[in-house]
């Protein structure tokens, strides 16, 4: 197993012993892991994201800490959610990984997660400058959030 892999099961397990809720030492669970803090951060960064349903937030200083929740929410929590923590930007990977959560949380279904994600793709924006294709991308998705909100 990878390394990443192991800090990010140990960081799950901490999330549930805390009924969703965990506080992350980075140097504890470095040490503790015996790897570097940097990788324990890369590990939050890159696998508790809003667009997989987490919040993060970072405490700095002597003894600092980052809280990761997961908090289950209502459809339109997610859906609020997601409209928040996505910006004006995204990329097609950012795209499916919210269109993934959506369909694992049961919003929206397998065959609305395949149209979602077919119209979202970089061809079917092809016509768009590169530049502005992931403004674009954006924009469509909260279009469709909004319309699952109702």
């Amino acid at each position: 197993m990878l390394l990443s892999e192991h800090i990010a099961r140990l960081i799950e397990e901490m999330i549930e012993e805390g009924e969703g809720t965990a506080s992350v030492r980075r140097n504890d669970l470095a040490a503790k892991l015996g790897c570097v803090p940097s990788q324990v951060s890369y590990v939050i960064s890159s696998r508790f994201t809003p667009q997989k349903g987490y919040i993060t937030e970072s405490r700095r200083g002597g003894g600092g800490y980052i809280r990761i929740v997961r908090a289950p929410m209502s459809k339109n929590g997610y859906l609020t959610h997601f409209f928040h923590a996505m910006g004006d930007s995204i990329s097609t990977e950012e795209a499916r990984a919210y269109i993934r959560n959506l369909q694992d949380n049961q919003i929206i279904s397998a065959r609305e997660a395949s149209i979602v994600t077919a119209a979202l793709c970089t061809s079917a924006l092809d016509r768009i400058q590169p530049a502005g294709r992931n403004m674009v991308r954006a924009d469509i998705l909260r279009h469709i959030l909004m319309t699952l909100m109702q």
